[in-house]
């Protein structure tokens, strides 16, 4: 059976019911979420099911952008079961449907594998917000994962119906939930397969129900706290450093590796307490994520040392050869934490 393609609508206009209108032609079934639109934008939806056998499910208020996409994937296990995936695209027109159908093509050939539709982000009808939007979250998205992925912000998507389950099990209700769908595949180690599309800007993109500031938190919340957690950290390093240099070893000859030590081994313990309990959130035992974590924790610690040292005679100030250092190991510490030492992915989900 073909995919079937997820259409989240809020507030939507005739525009939807022409996409409708001419994904049916391509023997496409539409699954649209009316996401809390409200009585004013009934009509549209009812004309979709009686004139175009849409399916419809319907939010009595509005719950996010990744609430629906999960509510239309429920839907389609229930009712499409044998299709062989789902095609996820936006209510406003901006993906054209020829797109759409090269994505749901693309499954067929692509069955392990999370299609992704690809904006060319060098052309000059992107609005400099998505520009920059795009080249920062991709920035991040590469450090972050190891994985490069040209357009992060992309709604169109083609996901085989193996992963369906994997999709409803994501966090995330809002527009967060689409980082999280492509941050859990890169983990997952399965492929993305990223075929360029049409950039369509409608009146450059303000029937976008997406908030610059709202949304890019939630999108970038799970760095934002594993940052928030190493500062803490480090605070409690150093103010326990200066305790105990000052009152616990005053006057010891090596009171300075003593107080480093004993404060680094407490700030460490403080931050693994809060990368599993609040940033990874993994209620798991602590046995074999501290041994891990605490390996992790002193092969930093010497490769921080280490490099700096083989670093040193360069023609920089020391300072910057160890802020360098140090933010690589940072992004490196966050993914080998995520995937190895607090990793909360189900079994049965890694693929590849």
């Amino acid at each position: 059976m073909n995919p079937v393609v997820i259409i989240p609508a809020l507030n939507p206009d005739e525009k939807l019911i022409l996409l409708v209108e001419e994904l049916q032609k391509k023997d496409l079934l539409t699954i649209v979420v009316d996401d809390g639109s409200g009585a004013e934008y009934a009509a549209i939806f009812e004309l979709l099911k009686s004139k175009y056998a849409c399916d419809v499910c319907t939010h009595p208020s509005n719950c996010g952008k990744g609430r629906a996409l999960k509510t239309g994937i429920r839907f389609l296990l229930d009712k499409y079961p044998d299709s062989t995936g789902f095609v996820t695209a936006d209510a406003d027109g901006q993906h054209a449907v020829s797109n759409i159908g090269e994505i749901a093509g693309a499954l067929g050939g692509n069955p392990q594998a999370l299609v992704l539709g690809v904006r060319n982000f060098k052309d000059q009808g992107i609005p400099f917000r998505s520009r920059f939007g795009n080249k920062m979250t991709s920035s991040i998205f590469l450090a972050v994962t190891g994985t490069h992925c040209q357009d992060t912000q992309t709604g169109l998507r083609g996901v085989p119906m193996q992963y369906a389950d994997l999709c409803l099990g994501l966090t995330g209700e809002r527009y967060e939930y689409e980082m999280n769908m492509l941050m859990t595949f890169a983990e997952n180690k399965i492929p993305f397969r990223q075929v360029p599309i049409e950039t369509i800007y409608i009146e450059n993109n303000r029937a976008s129900h997406f908030d610059p500031i709202k949304d890019s938190v939630r999108i970038y919340w799970n760095i934002l706290k594993y940052s928030l957690s190493s500062a803490l950290s480090a605070l409690v390093d150093l103010s326990l450093f200066g305790l105990f240099s000052t009152y616990l070893f005053p006057s010891m000859t090596a009171k300075i590796g003593l107080a480093t030590l004993l404060a680094r081994c407490i700030s460490g313990a403080v931050n693994f307490m809060l990368n599993k309990h609040w940033v990874f959130q993994n209620e798991r035992s602590l046995g074999s994520q501290g041994i891990k974590y605490g390996a992790l924790f002193i092969t930093q610690l010497f490769l921080s040392g280490l490099l700096v040292e083989l670093l040193s005679d360069l023609p920089i100030p020391l300072l910057l050869v160890k802020a360098f250092i140090d933010a690589s190991l940072f992004f490196a510490s966050y993914v080998i934490q995520k995937k190895y030492v607090f990793n909360t992915v189900k079994k049965g989900h890694t693929i590849l």
